[in-house]
């Protein structure tokens, strides 16, 4: 298929990538319902091991098989979809070639409360390649004591990916202990992660959507002087996609917590408003029932084709 104008001006951002990382990001940018929009909705499952198998599949049991979900992305038209080595092990025999791929590398649990959030690497980029992903995932947490140990780890992982041919889609969730709850999600920490993310090497970049909240008392003076607006999620949102190289790396954003469907709606509106290149949701999603699933998922994707 050709590139249209806009894939070919996003490809264009990576220009010291070789031809398989860019081809892969091609694949992602081509496929689904949003192909050629440069938009992306990509369906996530890594929250039976994040969060553990009941709190993430019991409200649609289905879910606890991991075809399920992989169907699901093939079926509402997702980009991609990404989930950890045992899931993808479980389906990439039927979905390779369905569906570009994203292999996440590290993965948590909750059983062990940590003052310093750091992932355990899961997976690899053989893993990835041998599964016949498009790319591979990996979660950074800005703020927490750890960091450092995960940049390194994460700069040496993007490496090797693009030596492969792989693209790097980068989770990145601000936690610490000095860091408030409203802190994780607050515009400037968002902002800061993002443009944290792109100078690793990213390609595409997964945060939180922005609250107006201004956590880092330096980055409020820099607000306030520079007169940035942080009252809507358009506002907010902007100044995180400005803040990953000017609008000029990939970002999307997290689907949350599970809420009612106007609610998912009416955040969306506000992230494509604010030029977000589009969401990567996954308990919104795979949490209702399928039809309903299916439906939202196509809503989302229409909003952001239209924004």
């Amino acid at each position: 298929m050709a590139y249209t104008d806009r894939v070919q001006q996003i490809l264009s951002w990576y220009g010291s990538d070789n031809p398989g990382t860019r081809a892969n990001l091609a694949r992602m940018l081509n496929h689904g319902r949003l192909k050629g929009t440069g938009k992306l909705v990509i369906l996530p499952v890594d929250q039976g091991f994040e969060h553990g198998p009941a709190r993430s599949f019991a409200p649609n049991p289905a879910g606890y098989d991991p075809a399920y979900h992989a169907q699901l992305a093939v079926d509402s038209g997702c980009n991609a979809y990404a989930a950890p080595l045992g899931s993808l092990e479980a389906v990439a025999d039927r979905f390779a070639g369905e569906i570009p791929l994203i292999l996440k590398l590290n993965n948590s649990d909750v059983l062990a409360k940590t003052p310093a959030p750091i992932s355990a690497v899961t997976g690899s980029v053989e893993d990835a390649l041998r599964l016949g992903c498009a790319a591979i995932g990996y979660t950074i947490y800005p703020g927490s004591a750890e960091r450092n140990a995960q940049y390194e780890t994460l700069r040496e992982i993007t490496l090797e990916a693009k030596r492969k041919g792989l693209a790097v889609v980068t989770w990145a969730y601000p936690r610490g202990a000095n860091l408030s709850k409203d802190g994780e999600t607050a515009v400037d920490v968002i902002a800061y992660a993002a443009q944290i993310t792109a100078q690793l090497g990213s390609h595409i970049i997964k945060v939180k959507p922005p609250k107006a909240h201004l956590e880092v008392p330096e980055a409020k003076a820099a607000f306030e002087k520079a007169g940035i607006k942080i009252d809507t999620l358009e506002d907010r949102v902007r100044e995180v996609i400005r803040s990953a190289f000017n609008g000029k790396r990939i970002v999307i954003f997290s689907g949350g917590d599970t809420k009612g469907t106007q609610e998912v709606l009416d955040e969306v509106r506000g992230l494509a408003k604010g030029g977000a290149f589009g969401s990567i949701m996954g308990r919104n999603a795979f949490q209702r029932p399928r039809d309903e699933a299916i439906k939202l998922l196509g809503d989302v994707m229409d909003i952001f084709a239209s924004a």
